[in-house]
């Protein structure tokens, strides 16, 4: 199977059913660490993995265990991408380094997917989902009433991460006039229906106890250097600004 007929077939798994993004952060003594998001849409296999299979020409009857880079699917893609503007050209360069396993079985009933990539410092971080949405919109060709074109992820926000040893934060910035535009959009009604059922799970690792977090909901590992938040994927994509919050380190 082609690199972005996988992909894009991953991405109308993600959207037609409930799934579970987990969004994981390793931070290591000097600042560098790894993140990734994983995606869990196995209920849909449970449900129709047959019919998928019948549908996607028999390959989802076969086991389907791989890995590649955004860097080679955006080679695959180069003409398309090339027509983007300079600005969502920028965003899917981000994801140049980020590598892809999917693994898919319609026997097991499992399908999963993630994303990973190192970093050198978690500000070079962004939100993942979001620049996936850029990717997605080659699919409808940037019509904005092609079903689903409003891509996974497409939040209308802007992520920051930060760390300096004595504090981590994680902020989404809301872009307000994105938001408005989107409240006349009739697709929305659609987006809350198909998300109301999944999970947004954020597991957060880091070389320092944790003294304290701004979200009271926060669990932490029984060595006080992780934690892990459990939200809802509907505050995910209409209030991002929810999953705003702060860690303080031990001194």
């Amino acid at each position: 199977m082609r690199l972005y007929k996988l992909l894009t077939f991953c991405f109308l798994i993600a959207t037609l059913t409930s799934c579970t993004f987990t969004e994981n952060i390793y931070v290591n003594d000097n600042g560098t660490g790894k993140f990734s998001i994983d995606m869990d849409g196995s209920s849909l296999m449970s449900m129709a993995g047959d019919q998928l299979g019948d549908q996607m020409g028999g390959d989802l009857k076969k086991n389907i265990d791989s890995t590649f880079t955004f860097k080679q699917l955006f080679e695959e893609k180069k003409d398309s991408i090339a027509k983007l503007s300079p600005e969502a050209q920028k965003e899917l360069k981000k994801l140049e380094n980020f590598v892809v396993n999917t693994k898919m079985s319609a026997e097991k009933k499992e399908f999963l997917m993630t994303l990973s990539t190192d970093f050198k410092n978690v500000n070079e971080l962004q939100d993942a989902l979001q620049a996936l949405s850029t990717l997605q919109k080659l699919e409808s060709g940037g019509n904005p009433s092609a079903p689903f074109s409003s891509g996974l992820g497409d939040n209308n926000s802007k992520l920051s991460y930060t760390y300096d040893g004595k504090k981590f934060t994680r902020k989404a910035l809301i872009d307000k006039q994105k938001l408005a535009e989107k409240a006349k959009d009739s697709s929305a009604d659609m987006s809350k229906m198909i998300f109301a059922s999944s999970n947004y799970i954020i597991k957060y690792h880091f070389p320092k106890r944790i003294k304290k977090v701004s979200n009271t909901s926060a669990l932490f590992s029984e060595d006080r250097k992780s934690i892990t938040i459990q939200y809802p994927f509907k505050d995910y994509m209409e209030n991002p600004d929810k999953l705003n919050f702060e860690v303080e380190f031990e001194k």
